[in-house]
């Protein structure tokens, strides 16, 4: 491929809450960064919209056309199996648009970003809840094919610290928490909770998901701060977080495995510690914890430059680094 000074690749990090978009050049130097809403489906029903408008976008910033566009790669939250291609290939489909196009689970980029393909084990935990790895043979397995899931995203921590609370699982070391989650539903007493749990809370099941996420702050910094509640329902969540890695890991035939964490969830102080400690005292290896080295987005711009053949050379990844959002 003759390469001109127009010509661009787009990597697509699309998760439940935020489509993030880059546009790099065939060098590696971030033209254009663009935030959208969410991609997956599942979790807004305007994704397609979200995506297509972001590209548009980033590409409009990035002073270029469609047609300067190469190659792109799309990391999808809920791009799970080949029937998801119904609604996943059109959140790219845009007049103009004719380049290679790869789409991928959201894990895929985030491991391209944090291991550069490496292998290891990825733990996602934020809006959704993936753990993925691609072994010394380039095998990639996520824990769902194991139809194994850890209950660790944001909204299950919330919905479990609730139902806790409901049930009248709490001490004096969960009052900051407990007053937390009462004024975050604008209630005063737990009872009042209780009623508005009758009624479900909220209707909609994906705003119903999406208000719940951000009640799980408050639950990480309040293990942090000893509450027993938000460290009971923490540590379930770390438990199977440790409980998919260390299967993942049976695959692998070094003993040593690098382990990265992506996510606001996974990597809130309480979670990190740890996560940290149960990983120095693995059951079938040796796990080596290693800070992403970009961001998801990032590594799916790496992943549309390696659809055409360019080298990823350390000149490139000095270029792609001197953009902030190509870091975590």
């Amino acid at each position: 491929m003759v390469q001109s000074t127009n010509e661009i690749v787009i990597g697509i990090d699309g998760g439940g809450t935020h489509t993030r978009i880059m546009v790099v050049d065939l060098t590696g130097n971030v033209l254009a960064y663009l935030e959208n809403g969410g991609s997956s489906i599942y979790k807004d029903l305007h994704a397609r919209e979200n995506v297509q408008s972001a590209i548009k976008g980033a590409v409009r910033q990035a002073g270029r056309s469609m047609r300067d566009v190469q190659a792109l790669t799309a990391g999808i939250a809920g791009f799970d199996s080949a029937a998801d291609l119904e609604w996943v290939l059109p959140l790219t489909a845009i007049e103009g648009l004719e380049c290679l196009k790869q789409h991928v689970n959201d894990a895929v980029v985030a491991h391209s970003g944090a291991l550069l393909t490496e292998p290891g084990i990825i733990v996602i935990s934020g809006t959704g809840s993936i753990i993925y790895a691609v072994t010394e043979e380039g095998q990639q397995i996520r824990n769902y094919d194991l139809h194994h899931y850890a209950a660790s995203a944001a909204r299950f921590l919330a919905y479990d610290a609730t139902f806790e609370l409901l049930s009248g699982n709490i001490d004096d070391s969960d009052h900051e928490l407990v007053n937390a989650i009462l004024q975050f539903w604008n209630q005063s007493t737990v009872k009042e909770l209780s009623q508005l749990a009758l009624q479900g809370f909220v209707v909609d099941q994906r705003e119903r998901n999406r208000k719940f996420a951000q009640i799980a702050p408050s639950v990480t910094v309040a293990a942090a701060d000893n509450s027993k509640l938000a460290k009971r329902v923490c540590d379930r969540a770390i438990h199977q977080i440790m409980t998919g890695v260390e299967m993942l890991a049976s695959y692998f035939s070094n003993a040593e495995v690098n382990v990265s964490l992506v996510g606001s969830v996974v990597n809130s102080d309480y979670f990190q510690e740890r996560l940290t400690s149960l990983l120095s005292e693995g059951n079938n290896k040796k796990y080596r914890l290693i800070k992403p080295t970009f961001s998801p987005v990032a590594g799916a711009a790496l992943l549309a430059l390696k659809q055409l053949n360019i080298p990823i050379e350390k000149e490139l990844l000095q270029n792609l680094s001197l953009h902030p959002r190509s870091q975590n």
